[in-house]
């Protein structure tokens, strides 16, 4: 039988402040609206930008740490799986969601702010590095740093 692989990293801003709520059952999960951009310049010399919005979903631990910790333009790093759901509207029409079910979440810190990091087997909650400088593209980090091994791509 062979092996398949379902993992996504992106280094983004949020576009909005999380959203938590919590499930009819009690669970806690977090709503992120996360931005990625791309430049390079077309054919003609002019310079173009694509921006890609991915919706990201934690639950519990991680859920309540985005709540505490994170806010509108925020840059983090998240990594997860890639998750399709569909329902039915108030209408009637299926709809379909493509989604992030995050697993690890790391802050990078900008604008003078620290470095936060958590990952779910963390039970402390978010420990405190010293200052990540900003990454304005992902352009800049080496593909060098992206092996297997590798936890982080930076």
């Amino acid at each position: 039988m062979s092996r398949s692989l379902n993992r996504v990293q992106i280094i983004g801003n949020l576009g909005a402040d999380p959203e938590l709520r919590t499930t009819t059952s009690g669970a806690r999960v977090a709503n992120l609206s996360v931005a990625t951009s791309r430049r390079w310049n077309d054919r003609q010399g002019q310079p173009q930008e694509k921006t890609e919005w991915h919706k990201v979903i934690f639950w519990e631990n991680l859920a309540e740490v985005c709540e505490k910790y994170l806010k509108r333009g925020d840059r983090v790093y998240v990594e997860g799986s890639i998750e399709y759901r569909q329902y039915e509207d108030k209408e009637g029409q299926t709809r379909y969601i493509t989604e992030i079910k995050g697993r690890e979440m790391i802050m990078l810190g900008g604008r003078g702010e620290s470095a936060q990091s958590s990952a779910p087997s963390r039970s402390a909650g978010p420990s405190r590095g010293g200052p990540e400088p900003a990454k304005d593209s992902f352009e800049e980090f080496s593909s060098d740093a992206l092996t297997p091994e590798d936890d982080l791509p930076f």
